[in-house]
Protein backbone atom coordinates (compact mmCIF):
# COMPACT_ATOMS: atom_id res chain seq x y z
CA UNK A 1 0.00 0.00 0.00
CA UNK A 2 1.38 3.45 -0.91
CA UNK A 3 1.20 6.13 1.42
CA UNK A 4 1.55 9.94 0.19
CA UNK A 5 2.56 10.47 3.91
CA UNK A 6 5.20 7.67 4.52
CA UNK A 7 8.62 8.87 4.83
CA UNK A 8 10.72 7.45 1.62
CA UNK A 9 13.52 5.53 2.12
CA UNK A 10 16.63 4.79 -0.10
CA UNK A 11 18.98 2.19 0.99
CA UNK A 12 22.62 2.24 -0.66
CA UNK A 13 23.78 -1.63 0.51
CA UNK A 14 21.47 -4.57 -0.24
CA UNK A 15 23.83 -7.10 1.26
CA UNK A 16 23.76 -8.51 4.82
CA UNK A 17 23.99 -5.11 6.70
CA UNK A 18 20.73 -3.81 4.28
CA UNK A 19 18.36 -6.29 6.12
CA UNK A 20 18.25 -3.47 8.80
CA UNK A 21 15.89 -1.64 6.45
CA UNK A 22 13.90 -4.01 6.85
CA UNK A 23 12.20 -2.62 9.59
CA UNK A 24 11.74 0.83 8.55
CA UNK A 25 9.77 -0.40 5.87
CA UNK A 26 6.34 -0.19 6.28
CA UNK A 27 4.22 0.78 3.77
CA UNK A 28 0.94 2.70 4.97
CA UNK A 29 2.69 3.13 8.38
CA UNK A 30 4.89 5.49 8.11
CA UNK A 31 7.73 4.61 6.34
CA UNK A 32 8.58 2.71 3.32
CA UNK A 33 11.92 2.01 1.05
CA UNK A 34 11.07 3.43 -2.80
CA UNK A 35 14.65 2.69 -3.60
CA UNK A 36 17.79 0.67 -3.71
CA UNK A 37 21.67 0.39 -4.75
CA UNK A 38 24.40 -1.84 -4.67
CA UNK A 39 26.92 -2.55 -7.24
CA UNK A 40 26.69 -5.97 -6.53
CA UNK A 41 23.62 -7.12 -9.20
CA UNK A 42 22.60 -10.15 -7.09
CA UNK A 43 22.31 -8.26 -3.77
CA UNK A 44 20.67 -5.25 -5.83
CA UNK A 45 17.93 -8.38 -6.82
CA UNK A 46 17.07 -9.50 -3.67
CA UNK A 47 16.85 -6.16 -2.34
CA UNK A 48 14.32 -5.03 -5.12
CA UNK A 49 12.53 -7.82 -4.33
CA UNK A 50 12.36 -7.36 -0.46
CA UNK A 51 11.00 -4.12 -1.27
CA UNK A 52 8.39 -4.46 -3.53
CA UNK A 53 8.04 -1.53 -5.84
CA UNK A 54 11.23 0.09 -5.13
CA UNK A 55 13.19 1.01 -8.04
CA UNK A 56 17.18 -0.24 -8.24
CA UNK A 57 20.02 1.18 -9.16
CA UNK A 58 24.16 0.28 -9.22
CA UNK A 59 25.18 3.93 -9.33
CA UNK A 60 24.22 5.68 -5.90
CA UNK A 61 24.43 9.40 -7.80
CA UNK A 62 21.27 8.20 -9.66
CA UNK A 63 19.13 7.35 -6.47
CA UNK A 64 20.45 10.19 -4.86
CA UNK A 65 18.74 12.46 -7.47
CA UNK A 66 15.50 11.12 -6.62
CA UNK A 67 12.49 13.29 -5.83
CA UNK A 68 11.19 10.39 -3.93
CA UNK A 69 13.48 9.69 -1.19
CA UNK A 70 13.73 11.78 1.42
CA UNK A 71 16.29 10.07 3.58
CA UNK A 72 18.92 7.44 2.89
CA UNK A 73 20.81 4.31 5.26
CA UNK A 74 23.91 3.56 4.06
CA UNK A 75 24.73 0.18 4.93
CA UNK A 76 27.76 -0.43 2.84
CA UNK A 77 31.59 -1.36 3.44
CA UNK A 78 33.49 1.20 5.94
CA UNK A 79 35.18 2.29 3.63
CA UNK A 80 33.10 4.09 1.67
CA UNK A 81 30.76 5.34 4.39
CA UNK A 82 32.36 9.06 4.43
CA UNK A 83 32.38 9.57 0.45
CA UNK A 84 28.48 8.53 0.58
CA UNK A 85 27.39 10.30 3.87
CA UNK A 86 28.89 13.73 2.39
CA UNK A 87 27.32 12.87 -1.17
CA UNK A 88 23.44 12.33 0.47
CA UNK A 89 24.29 15.46 2.87
CA UNK A 90 25.21 17.48 -0.14
CA UNK A 91 22.05 16.31 -1.95
CA UNK A 92 19.51 17.02 1.07
CA UNK A 93 18.65 13.65 2.18
CA UNK A 94 18.31 12.61 6.08
CA UNK A 95 21.74 10.38 6.29
CA UNK A 96 21.26 6.79 8.55
CA UNK A 97 24.62 5.50 8.77
CA UNK A 98 25.67 2.01 9.99
CA UNK A 99 29.05 2.37 12.38
CA UNK A 100 31.27 3.46 11.72
CA UNK A 101 31.13 6.80 10.98
CA UNK A 102 34.40 6.32 9.04
CA UNK A 103 38.13 4.46 9.16
CA UNK A 104 39.99 8.13 9.91
CA UNK A 105 39.85 10.67 12.20
CA UNK A 106 39.83 13.18 8.92
CA UNK A 107 36.98 11.39 7.05
CA UNK A 108 34.99 11.56 10.64
CA UNK A 109 35.47 15.30 10.81
CA UNK A 110 34.90 15.94 7.27
CA UNK A 111 31.19 14.10 7.07
CA UNK A 112 30.13 16.24 10.53
CA UNK A 113 31.06 19.23 8.73
CA UNK A 114 29.38 18.25 5.51
CA UNK A 115 26.16 17.83 7.54
CA UNK A 116 26.89 21.11 9.53
CA UNK A 117 27.76 23.19 6.46
CA UNK A 118 24.60 21.94 4.38
CA UNK A 119 22.46 21.77 7.37
CA UNK A 120 21.27 18.46 6.94
CA UNK A 121 20.67 15.87 9.33
CA UNK A 122 22.99 13.05 10.71
CA UNK A 123 22.08 9.78 12.17
CA UNK A 124 24.32 7.27 13.29
CA UNK A 125 23.88 3.83 14.07
CA UNK A 126 25.44 2.58 17.15
CA UNK A 127 22.42 0.58 17.98
CA UNK A 128 23.61 -0.76 21.24
CA UNK A 129 23.03 2.14 22.49
CA UNK A 130 19.59 0.24 22.38
CA UNK A 131 20.06 -2.53 23.40
CA UNK A 132 18.57 -3.52 27.03
CA UNK A 133 21.22 -4.87 28.81
CA UNK A 134 23.25 -1.09 27.70
CA UNK A 135 20.64 0.93 28.68
CA UNK A 136 20.32 -1.24 32.06
CA UNK A 137 23.96 -0.64 32.89
CA UNK A 138 23.02 3.28 32.25
CA UNK A 139 20.46 3.52 33.83
CA UNK A 140 22.48 1.45 37.82
CA UNK A 141 24.99 3.72 36.87
CA UNK A 142 22.97 7.26 36.45
CA UNK A 143 21.14 6.31 39.83
CA UNK A 144 23.94 6.09 41.65
CA UNK A 145 24.00 1.92 43.06
CA UNK A 146 27.55 2.22 42.46
CA UNK A 147 28.70 5.43 43.14
CA UNK A 148 30.75 7.48 40.38
CA UNK A 149 32.42 5.20 37.43
CA UNK A 150 36.07 5.05 38.05
CA UNK A 151 37.06 2.40 35.59
CA UNK A 152 35.62 0.16 33.02
CA UNK A 153 37.02 -3.23 31.52
CA UNK A 154 35.30 -5.04 28.10
CA UNK A 155 36.54 -8.28 27.15
CA UNK A 156 34.90 -9.01 23.69
CA UNK A 157 35.04 -12.68 23.38
CA UNK A 158 34.57 -12.60 19.22
CA UNK A 159 33.57 -16.15 18.57
CA UNK A 160 33.50 -17.29 14.81
CA UNK A 161 35.60 -14.45 14.14
CA UNK A 162 37.68 -15.94 11.44
CA UNK A 163 34.39 -16.38 9.51
CA UNK A 164 33.06 -12.88 9.93
CA UNK A 165 36.11 -10.86 9.82
CA UNK A 166 38.82 -12.77 8.12
CA UNK A 167 37.00 -14.21 4.70
CA UNK A 168 36.26 -11.14 3.36
CA UNK A 169 36.83 -6.96 2.99
CA UNK A 170 36.84 -7.13 6.96
CA UNK A 171 40.31 -8.37 7.25
CA UNK A 172 42.01 -6.00 4.86
CA UNK A 173 43.19 -2.39 6.85
CA UNK A 174 42.62 -0.56 3.41
CA UNK A 175 39.07 -1.10 3.69
CA UNK A 176 38.51 -0.82 7.33
CA UNK A 177 42.05 0.73 9.45
CA UNK A 178 41.67 -2.27 11.89
CA UNK A 179 39.16 -4.21 13.96
CA UNK A 180 39.96 -1.93 16.82
CA UNK A 181 37.42 0.22 14.72
CA UNK A 182 35.68 -1.64 12.58
CA UNK A 183 34.87 -4.24 15.35
CA UNK A 184 35.06 -2.05 18.43
CA UNK A 185 33.46 0.94 17.67
CA UNK A 186 30.09 -0.08 19.21
CA UNK A 187 31.99 -0.88 22.14
CA UNK A 188 34.38 1.97 22.74
CA UNK A 189 31.06 4.14 22.17
CA UNK A 190 29.42 2.11 25.10
CA UNK A 191 32.57 2.70 27.30
CA UNK A 192 32.06 6.73 26.70
CA UNK A 193 28.38 6.27 27.28
CA UNK A 194 28.99 4.53 30.39
CA UNK A 195 31.27 6.68 31.89
CA UNK A 196 30.56 9.86 30.91
CA UNK A 197 33.50 10.96 28.92
CA UNK A 198 35.48 10.53 25.59
CA UNK A 199 39.29 8.80 25.33
CA UNK A 200 41.94 11.01 25.40
CA UNK A 201 44.82 9.54 25.74
CA UNK A 202 45.60 5.71 24.19
CA UNK A 203 47.83 3.59 22.99
CA UNK A 204 47.70 -0.66 22.46
CA UNK A 205 49.12 -3.89 21.46
CA UNK A 206 47.68 -6.17 19.11
CA UNK A 207 49.09 -8.78 16.60
CA UNK A 208 47.83 -11.10 13.95
CA UNK A 209 48.18 -14.79 16.08
CA UNK A 210 46.39 -16.85 14.44
CA UNK A 211 44.69 -16.36 11.15
CA UNK A 212 47.27 -15.25 9.07
CA UNK A 213 48.96 -18.47 8.45
CA UNK A 214 45.88 -20.12 7.50
CA UNK A 215 44.73 -20.93 3.84
CA UNK A 216 43.90 -18.05 1.84
CA UNK A 217 41.25 -17.82 -1.17
CA UNK A 218 43.14 -16.85 -4.66
CA UNK A 219 42.39 -12.80 -4.89
CA UNK A 220 39.19 -12.34 -6.94
CA UNK A 221 37.30 -15.53 -6.10
CA UNK A 222 34.18 -15.19 -3.43
CA UNK A 223 34.29 -16.81 -0.43
CA UNK A 224 32.17 -20.33 -0.66
CA UNK A 225 28.90 -20.78 0.03
CA UNK A 226 27.64 -21.04 3.22
CA UNK A 227 30.61 -19.49 4.66
CA UNK A 228 29.02 -17.37 7.23
CA UNK A 229 26.94 -20.87 9.02
CA UNK A 230 29.53 -23.46 8.71
CA UNK A 231 31.90 -22.57 11.04
CA UNK A 232 34.95 -24.65 11.54
CA UNK A 233 36.75 -26.01 15.20
CA UNK A 234 39.14 -25.41 16.03
CA UNK A 235 39.97 -21.73 14.21
CA UNK A 236 43.31 -22.98 12.87
CA UNK A 237 41.23 -25.59 10.60
CA UNK A 238 39.73 -22.73 9.00
CA UNK A 239 40.32 -22.52 4.95
CA UNK A 240 39.62 -20.56 2.06
CA UNK A 241 40.40 -16.81 3.83
CA UNK A 242 40.60 -13.68 2.27
CA UNK A 243 43.27 -13.00 -0.01
CA UNK A 244 44.80 -10.15 1.82
CA UNK A 245 44.64 -10.13 5.92
CA UNK A 246 46.80 -7.41 7.88
CA UNK A 247 44.76 -6.68 10.82
CA UNK A 248 44.88 -8.05 13.95
CA UNK A 249 43.11 -11.17 15.43
CA UNK A 250 43.97 -10.11 19.15
CA UNK A 251 44.39 -6.58 20.27
CA UNK A 252 44.27 -4.51 23.74
CA UNK A 253 43.85 -1.08 24.56
CA UNK A 254 43.67 1.39 27.52
CA UNK A 255 42.08 4.62 27.64
CA UNK A 256 42.03 7.26 29.48
CA UNK A 257 39.00 9.50 29.35
CA UNK A 258 38.67 13.76 29.74
CA UNK A 259 36.94 13.01 33.09
CA UNK A 260 39.26 11.11 34.97
CA UNK A 261 38.41 7.54 33.76
CA UNK A 262 40.82 5.39 33.42
CA UNK A 263 38.88 2.20 30.65
CA UNK A 264 40.60 -0.95 29.25
CA UNK A 265 39.46 -2.73 26.42
CA UNK A 266 40.24 -6.16 24.86
CA UNK A 267 39.00 -8.44 21.57
CA UNK A 268 40.46 -11.93 20.56
CA UNK A 269 38.60 -13.32 17.17
CA UNK A 270 39.49 -17.33 17.48
CA UNK A 271 37.59 -17.70 21.17
CA UNK A 272 35.25 -20.43 21.78
CA UNK A 273 32.35 -18.71 22.48
CA UNK A 274 30.73 -15.03 21.69
CA UNK A 275 29.88 -12.39 24.02
CA UNK A 276 30.74 -9.14 25.43
CA UNK A 277 31.34 -9.00 29.30
CA UNK A 278 31.63 -5.47 30.82
CA UNK A 279 32.58 -4.70 34.22
CA UNK A 280 32.04 -0.59 35.28
CA UNK A 281 33.61 -0.32 39.31
CA UNK A 282 32.71 2.94 40.82
CA UNK A 283 33.38 4.49 44.48
CA UNK A 284 30.77 2.53 45.83
CA UNK A 285 30.44 -0.52 43.98
CA UNK A 286 30.98 -2.74 41.12
CA UNK A 287 28.37 -4.06 38.06
CA UNK A 288 28.92 -6.96 35.17
CA UNK A 289 26.70 -7.89 32.74
CA UNK A 290 26.52 -12.13 32.40
CA UNK A 291 25.43 -11.93 28.32
CA UNK A 292 24.38 -9.05 26.43
CA UNK A 293 20.98 -9.63 24.36
CA UNK A 294 17.54 -11.51 25.86
CA UNK A 295 17.52 -13.19 28.98
CA UNK A 296 21.08 -11.50 30.29
CA UNK A 297 21.64 -10.80 33.79
CA UNK A 298 23.63 -7.28 35.05
CA UNK A 299 24.81 -7.85 38.82
CA UNK A 300 26.02 -5.46 41.36
CA UNK A 301 28.12 -5.58 44.17
CA UNK A 302 27.79 -2.62 46.59
CA UNK A 303 27.53 -3.41 49.75
CA UNK A 304 30.95 -3.86 51.61
CA UNK A 305 34.23 -5.95 51.35
CA UNK A 306 33.99 -9.85 50.88
CA UNK A 307 35.41 -12.94 49.09
CA UNK A 308 33.90 -12.89 45.60
CA UNK A 309 30.12 -13.75 45.94
CA UNK A 310 28.34 -15.06 42.55
CA UNK A 311 25.04 -14.15 44.14
CA UNK A 312 25.90 -10.24 44.77
CA UNK A 313 23.82 -8.02 46.16
CA UNK A 314 21.21 -7.19 43.49
CA UNK A 315 20.36 -9.04 40.22
CA UNK A 316 18.63 -7.51 37.23
CA UNK A 317 17.69 -9.69 34.01
CA UNK A 318 17.46 -7.62 31.01
CA UNK A 319 13.57 -8.25 29.65
CA UNK A 320 12.60 -9.84 25.79
CA UNK A 321 12.48 -7.70 23.09
CA UNK A 322 11.24 -8.10 19.35
CA UNK A 323 14.20 -7.47 16.90
CA UNK A 324 17.46 -8.31 16.21
CA UNK A 325 20.22 -7.68 18.74
CA UNK A 326 17.74 -7.69 21.72
CA UNK A 327 15.78 -5.23 19.67
CA UNK A 328 18.13 -2.65 19.19
CA UNK A 329 17.57 -2.79 15.29
CA UNK A 330 13.79 -1.94 16.05
CA UNK A 331 14.28 0.54 18.43
CA UNK A 332 17.10 2.59 16.26
CA UNK A 333 15.72 2.54 12.89
CA UNK A 334 12.27 3.94 15.10
CA UNK A 335 14.61 6.99 16.66
CA UNK A 336 15.83 7.34 13.22
CA UNK A 337 12.50 7.83 11.91
CA UNK A 338 11.60 10.33 14.20
CA UNK A 339 14.39 12.15 14.11
CA UNK A 340 14.35 12.31 10.06
CA UNK A 341 10.93 13.20 10.19
CA UNK A 342 11.04 15.91 13.15
CA UNK A 343 14.61 16.30 14.03
CA UNK A 344 15.80 17.13 17.99
CA UNK A 345 17.54 15.16 20.87
CA UNK A 346 18.76 10.84 19.95
CA UNK A 347 20.19 8.68 22.11
CA UNK A 348 23.06 8.53 19.29
CA UNK A 349 25.47 11.22 18.45
CA UNK A 350 27.65 12.00 15.78
CA UNK A 351 29.98 13.51 18.20
CA UNK A 352 30.30 10.32 20.32
CA UNK A 353 30.63 8.18 16.85
CA UNK A 354 33.37 10.71 15.92
CA UNK A 355 35.20 10.03 19.12
CA UNK A 356 34.91 6.05 19.30
CA UNK A 357 36.55 5.96 16.17
CA UNK A 358 39.30 8.12 17.00
CA UNK A 359 40.43 6.34 19.82
CA UNK A 360 40.12 3.26 17.81
CA UNK A 361 41.75 5.04 14.59
CA UNK A 362 44.94 5.98 17.23
CA UNK A 363 44.74 2.60 19.32
CA UNK A 364 45.33 1.07 16.05
CA UNK A 365 48.31 2.98 14.97
CA UNK A 366 49.53 2.09 18.21
CA UNK A 367 49.74 -1.28 18.18
CA UNK A 368 51.29 -0.91 14.90
CA UNK A 369 54.23 1.46 16.57
CA UNK A 370 55.09 -0.82 19.37
CA UNK A 371 52.45 0.55 22.10
CA UNK A 372 52.70 3.99 21.55
CA UNK A 373 50.58 6.61 23.10
CA UNK A 374 48.92 8.91 21.44
CA UNK A 375 46.38 11.83 22.14
CA UNK A 376 43.38 12.02 20.63
CA UNK A 377 42.66 15.38 18.50
CA UNK A 378 39.75 18.06 19.65
CA UNK A 379 36.73 18.13 17.43
CA UNK A 380 36.42 22.28 15.87
CA UNK A 381 34.20 23.51 18.75
CA UNK A 382 31.77 25.33 15.86
CA UNK A 383 30.92 21.43 15.63
CA UNK A 384 30.97 20.38 18.99
CA UNK A 385 28.43 23.17 19.61
CA UNK A 386 26.01 22.32 16.27
CA UNK A 387 25.73 18.45 17.20
CA UNK A 388 24.85 19.97 21.02
CA UNK A 389 21.94 21.92 19.27
CA UNK A 390 20.08 18.45 17.76
CA UNK A 391 21.62 19.90 14.19
CA UNK A 392 19.80 23.67 14.56
CA UNK A 393 21.73 26.55 13.64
Amino acid sequence: MTDPRDLRLGLIGAGQRGELADAAHRPGQGSRVTAVCDTDTAALARGVQRFEGAAGFTDHDRLLDRADVDAVVIATPDDTHADLACAALEAGKTVYLEKPLAITIEDCDRVLRTAADTGTRLYLGHNMRHMGVIRLMRDIIRRGDIGAPQTVWVRHFVGRGGDYYFKDWHADRRRTTGLLIQKAAHDLDVVHWLAGGYTERVNALGELMLYGGLPRRPEGTPPAEGWLTDWPWPPTSSTGLNHRIDVEDVSVMNMRLDNGVIAAYQQCHFSPDYWRNYTVIGTHGRLENFGDEDGAVVKVWNRGPSTYRDDCDIAYTVPPAEGGHGGADTAIMAEFLRFARHGGPTDTSPVAARMSVAAGYLATRSLREDGAPFTVPPLAPDLVAYFTRHQTR
